[in-house]
Formats: C-alpha cells, sequence, structure tokens
C-alpha cells in the first residue's frame, strides 16, 4: 500500500485571492513505512513575498525566483503522487492551493477523496486538545527541534511519524485479543484474519507411555534426569 506525505508553504492563505505555492515537500510512505524516497521543490510564485508569510517559512521572492514556475515542475510532481493516497495535515488548505496551481496549468484537480486530514484524525482521537503539527509531535514525543522554520520536506517527515502514531504505532494493522475471547487475531499475508482459538488440550501420559519412557532414560548413560523422581511420581 503506497501513501504520499504532503506539505506545501506558500504566500498566504488565500489560493483564490492571488496566493501562490512556493515549495513543496512530498515523502512517500509503503505499508505505513517511509522507502526513503522524497519529493522536494521550490517554486517561484512570480509575485511578491508578503512579510506574514516570510515569518513563516523564511522564503524570500529573491530566493524563489532563481527556482522554476509551477508549470515547470507540474509533470515531476504529478508521477511522484501517481494514484496514491495523500497524507495531508489540514488537507482543505493544501489541496486547495495545490488545485489552484493545477487549474492554471489546465491540469486535472485531485480530490479530496483521495486525502487523509491528520488535522481530523488527531481531533477525533483527541478532543478538545490542539491538533497542530508542534502539538502532535510533543504529545507523542517525536523531535521537532530543527523546526525553526515551516518547511515543506521537513514538516512531510515530521507528518509521517505523527500519522504513523495516529493510526497506532510501528504495527499499527496488529490487534491482539482479549484473552478472554475464545478467537485470536491473526496477520496473514498483510490482511487481519480471524481464527478460532481452541482450548488446551489436556494430555494424560498412559501407563504403557510411562514405562516406555522409563526404559528410554535409563538407556542414556549418565542421564541427568535418573534419580530425580519424587516419592509421589513412584
Amino acid at each position: 500500500m503506497r501513501e504520499v506525505v504532503l506539505d506545501t508553504e506558500t504566500t498566504g492563505l488565500k489560493p483564490l485571492g492571488g496566493d501562490r505555492v512556493v515549495e513543496i515537500g512530498c515523502l512517500e510512505l509503503v505499508n505505513h513505512l517511509p522507502t526513503g524516497e522524497t519529493y522536494h521543490q521550490y517554486v517561484n510564485p512570480e509575485r511578491d513575498m508578503p512579510d506574514g508569510a516570510f515569518s513563516v517559512h523564511g522564503l524570500s521572492a529573491d530566493f524563489l525566483s532563481g527556482h522554476p514556475k509551477f508549470i515547470e515542475i507540474t509533470d515531476g510532481f504529478l508521477e511522484f503522487i501517481g494514484d496514491s493516497t495523500l497524507i495531508i495535515h489540514n488537507a482543505q488548505f493544501d489541496l486547495s492551493f495545490i488545485n489552484a496551481e493545477l487549474d492554471r496549468t489546465d491540469r486535472p484537480l485531485l480530490s479530496m477523496n483521495r486525502c487523509v486530514d491528520t488535522v481530523s484524525m488527531a481531533r477525533k482521537k483527541f478532543p478538545f486538545a490542539q491538533a497542530s503539527l508542534d502539538a502532535l509531535c510533543k504529545r507523542f514525543s517525536i523531535d521537532n527541534s530543527d523546526r525553526e522554520l515551516h518547511g515543506a520536506l521537513l514538516d512531510a517527515k515530521l507528518l509521517a511519524e505523527v500519522y504513523l502514531q495516529l493510526i497506532g504505532g510501528q504495527q499499527p494493522d496488529l490487534i491482539l485479543p482479549d484473552k478472554s475471547d475464545k478467537s485470536a487475531v491473526v496477520l496473514t499475508d498483510g490482511r487481519l484474519k480471524i481464527k478460532k482459538r481452541l482450548r488446551p488440550r489436556h494430555h494424560i501420559i498412559t501407563r504403557e507411555e510411562y514405562t516406555a519412557h522409563e526404559k528410554f532414560i535409563n538407556g542414556i548413560k549418565n542421564s541427568i534426569w535418573k534419580g530425580t523422581r519424587t516419592e509421589d511420581e513412584s
């Protein structure tokens, strides 16, 4: 199962009001684990950088002017994400910016149906608690000390760790059965199967089996089992 954790940085908050994408960071997960494959691209927004946005990510218009425009990186970006599920923190925000850029290049828009919103996941799992990426890193003891400023690829890497914790940790598909349950859950070919739990069988040794065992033990030279029987066993 392939998923792509995605994050963007922008010039502001209004994709339909002239704000643009300035950075995209993606990280590939297979079966919920990072493969090491990433996609990272700074994007020339073809406009100025508002002070408020600069204070968040530190990307200046001068720096970004030396990087490709979105239309130039569209093919590579779409090729990387493919048709995989997108893991996004506040998916509506990032997807609205990506779709605004795709619309400018006359490309099909991405559907929210293919997105997993980790903000919604966090609010459902921890009602009334803060659901920011920093707050979730703190909750799950994930080191985000390098996050002095927002950065798309760094945030995608942190989000991948947060997502793993939100879905249940290192083995999210492994469910340990209750001891009182008569069925057990086992992992078979990556999928969960229900297997009937058998009751322990009480084996009663027969006199013939006991005699054969004694004969076998007595046939072993310097057997460590000799002389260990108690009076109750005789």
